[in-house]
């Protein structure tokens, strides 16, 4: 009877630990996304100190990959420059291990200068996701996508076919 009741509590003790981990994982986790969105809707660049490795490698939709903190908090920077009004939501949240997925909304009014591209005066509202890898509390790599041409057709770019 002991066997069992030692193998019952030792069973016990092992599933609460493990609930345990998932419920600090989850607010570990929940807390990048919290700060995510304080850095983007109050440029609050400091926070990126805290919640990204040195060496983050961000890869962007556009192809090419911002390395390290400051190329993050630049790119931040020029994207509320274009649009100081910028308002980031997210619209869900998955949790899964070490990784971070958002489903994202955007909104913002371009008036001021943007990808080397002059103020249009013209909102924007365009939808996105990020993945981010957490390791020992700090986001080592982000995936993130979403349609540029959408954007760049709301703020009254149109797309030039190619000439033959």
């Amino acid at each position: 009877m002991k066997k069992y009741l030692f193998t019952l509590i030792a069973f016990s003790f092992l599933v609460g630990a493990s609930c345990q981990q998932k419920i600090d994982n989850e607010k570990e986790m929940k807390a990048h996304s919290d700060a995510q969105l304080e850095v983007w809707n109050t440029g609050n660049l400091s926070l990126y100190d805290e919640i990204l490795s040195p060496e983050v490698v961000l890869h962007n939709a556009d192809g090419e990959d911002l390395i390290g903190i400051e190329a993050v908090k630049g790119w931040v920077t020029s994207t509320r420059t274009g649009f100081p009004d910028v308002n980031l939501t997210f619209d869900e949240l998955i949790i899964k291990g070490e990784y971070l997925v958002v489903r994202w909304t955007f909104t913002g009014t371009n008036t001021g200068p943007f990808a080397d591209l002059p103020p249009t005066g013209k909102k924007v509202k365009i939808t996105g996701t990020y993945i981010s890898h957490v390791v020992d509390g700090k986001e080592i790599e982000v995936w993130q996508q979403y349609n540029q041409l959408a954007m760049f057709t709301q703020l009254g770019y149109t797309l030039t076919p190619p000439v033959e």
